[in-house]
Parts: C-alpha cells; structure tokens; sequence
C-alpha cells in the first residue's frame, strides 16, 4: 500500500470512529506539524503547540473533504499555515519574516533527489542553531517515521525500547529504523553541502 493509498486507510478508519486510527494519526503526525509550525513561529514552542493542536482539531472536524490527492501531512499543512496566520492575527502582529529553506526552489529540488543518491550525524547539527532550522525541513523530508525516530532519540533522549514501543516494534527492528534514519539523514545534509546550499556547517 503507497503512501497516499495508507492516508485514504486512516482517514476512511477515523471516519468510522476507530479509536485506534486516531491515534494513529495524532502520534503520526504532530511531531512533524509541530517542527512545521515552529520554524514560522520564531521558535516560539507554546504558539506552535497551540497552534498544531488548533489545526489538526480541525483538520479532523473536515476529515470528509480529504479525497488523498495529496498525503496527509501536506493536506495538514495548510489547516497549519491558516492557524499560523490567525494566531498572528488575533495578536495583532505580524509573523516572523523569515525565509523558510524549504522554499528556496534549490534546497527542494535537493530534498526531492536525496532518494536517488546513493560523517555528519543527527547529534552533530541538532544543537547548532545556524543549521537548526534546516535540520527540521530534512527530519520531515524522511521517508516513514525516521523524522521521528531521530527526534525521539537525539532531541527527547528516548531509548530504543521507548522508540520501539511508540513505533509499535521490536527492539532490534527500531534499531534498524534508528540505523537506516541516520543514513538517510546523513545524505540529506551531504546532498546540501554538495549543492553549496548551507556554506560551512560549524562542528
């Protein structure tokens, strides 16, 4: 089952009141719309939760609009970036102006091509914050949960038995997932510093 025809599953399920697929979707995806909604938000973590929380509670009131030609999470995106733009409302401010790698059309094309590529590690860069926000656009370019992985182990310092038992498996089996993240993380940021797209990533 691809990617889209997976979203289609959860929301049908969630739409039939399964317990279970809600839960599925909350834990699936508000690590990755939080790191989303944190880079424009000025690093503010309360404004981002707040606003994470805002939009998937009405991403699920209009689960019936979803018809999947899009994934899931980029459907979420703009339920977020509406609820970003009403938060800064409602304050009467206006929102950080800044410039979001992910729409630089360089670094996407990069993000689009690390898959047919093919020593720098997830604990290298997490605690840098010239290159924090980019970390954040790369953690959700991963395929699967490896974004989630990888935060849950470097930035919630969770052992591999917590990470197994939020992924659903096996120890040896979430160790695989931890392995093959660092990798694809690894080629993410090579790619990017091939391209000459992030200038010297301190150490």
């Amino acid at each position: 089952m691809d990617g889209n025809a997976q979203d289609r599953h959860i929301v049908e399920r969630m739409r039939a009141g399964e317990a279970p697929a809600f839960d599925e979707f909350f834990h699936g995806h508000f690590s990755r719309l939080y790191r989303f909604a944190l880079v424009r938000m000025g690093q503010d973590t309360h404004a981002a939760e707040e606003v994470v929380q805002i939009a998937l509670c009405s991403a699920i009131s209009k689960l019936h609009t979803y018809r999947g030609e899009a994934t899931l999470f980029t459907w979420l995106c703009t339920f977020c970036r509406h609820e970003v733009y009403a938060y800064y409302q409602r304050a009467r401010r206006a929102p950080p102006t800044t410039e979001l790698a992910e729409q630089n059309p360089e670094v996407a094309a990069a993000l689009e091509s690390l898959w047919a590529l093919g020593g720098m590690t997830p604990e290298d860069l997490l605690g840098q914050a010239e290159t924090g926000r980019l970390v954040h656009v790369v953690l959700d370019s991963l395929p699967g949960r490896y974004g989630d992985a990888l935060e849950w182990k470097y930035v919630d310092q969770l052992s591999v038995i917590e990470i197994a038992d939020r992924l659903g498996l096996s120890s040896k089996a979430a160790e695989s997932v931890l392995t093959r993240a660092r990798a694809s993380f690894r080629d993410a940021f090579s790619t990017l510093l091939r391209e000459g797209l992030l200038g010297e990533v301190p150490s």
